[in-house]
């Protein structure tokens, strides 16, 4: 199954409520991953908060044309899952 985020709500301080396809919500801490040319405007509060959810990338993206791997917002959100560890793995999230 390929992931895709179907809800996402700002709930403050780079932080974001989301839904998945699978079923799952959960919230995702997005600062860590506002490193880069691309991620560096977003650093910005304001417009952080300026995102939706794309209905053919089916992930979060911004005004200025970033947007994250679904995967990437799904493994911010349930990191501390013991039970979706050997996930985190296969994709390369953890070592």
């Amino acid at each position: 199954m390929f992931l895709r985020v179907t809800e996402a709500c700002y709930l403050g301080a780079y932080r974001i409520e989301v839904a998945f396809n699978n079923g799952k919500k959960g919230i995702a801490d997005l600062v860590d991953a506002l490193k880069g040319p691309m991620f560096e405007p977003l650093k910005n509060p304001e417009a952080f908060t300026r995102f939706k959810v794309d209905p053919d990338l089916e992930t979060i993206v911004w005004e200025n044309g970033a947007d994250l791997a679904p995967e990437y917002i799904y493994y911010q959100a349930f990191k501390n899952e013991t039970t979706l560890q050997t996930q985190f793995k296969e994709w390369a999230y953890v070592g």
